[in-house]
């Protein structure tokens, strides 16, 4: 079993869901992928990239048992002091999250993801 998980704002998830895909925001469009984070790595990223913003969400996704072409649009890439990233080179259908989860912000501004399944 691999999670990921994926911040994302409230409303472009909500246009993701009204749509029946999710293209990607911010860096996902700049970069060409959809970034995910595994949950050793969600934390950091929550706090270099979405300290201080309001009304996020997390999405959980399982990987195992993904339809053959959206798995084989996931990719495993160095990123962040050369850890591997799953990136997504593809829209993501929102049927294959699990959970969506709101955060609420910590004293520092970090977003608080909780306890985070491997």
């Amino acid at each position: 079993m691999t999670r990921i998980y994926k911040l994302i704002d409230r409303g472009r998830w909500e246009q993701a869901l009204a749509q029946g895909r999710f293209e990607g925001a911010g860096a996902d469009l700049t970069d060409g992928y959809i970034h995910f984070s595994t949950a050793d790595q969600a934390a950091e990223t929550a706090r270099r990239y979405f300290a201080g913003q309001p009304d996020l969400l997390l999405l959980t996704l399982e990987t195992d048992g993904w339809p053959s072409r959206t798995a084989a649009a996931l990719r495993w890439e160095p990123a962040r002091g050369g850890a591997l990233f799953p990136h997504l080179y593809g829209p993501l259908d929102p049927a294959l999250v699990i959970e969506t989860r709101a955060l609420t912000l910590a004293e520092d501004g970090a977003p608080d993801l909780g306890r985070l399944e491997p």
